[in-house]
């Protein structure tokens, strides 16, 4: 399964990048697999008000499939 993945804000800056493309084996991940996976390799730390889209759309849940793409934002300020 082939996954775009974007970072935005401080999440880019801690990744050094703002997109990579990556393969991953099998099928059957979602999001919170995807989550632990990046914080993992990245050393993120597992802020609540982090927020994961797909395919541009902000709380989906469920399995990802070949092509998606995942998007890593910051949390959002207000005022």
């Amino acid at each position: 399964m082939t996954l775009t993945i974007k970072y935005f804000g401080l999440i880019a800056e801690k990744t050094g990048t703002k997109e990579e493309i990556i393969t991953l084996d099998g099928e059957g991940w979602n999001l919170e697999d995807i989550k632990e996976y990046f914080f993992s390799k990245y050393e993120l730390s597992d802020n609540q008000s982090l927020q994961i889209a797909v395919n541009q759309s902000l709380g989906p849940s469920g399995s990802l499939k070949d092509g998606d793409e995942i998007a890593f934002l910051p949390p959002f300020a207000g005022g």
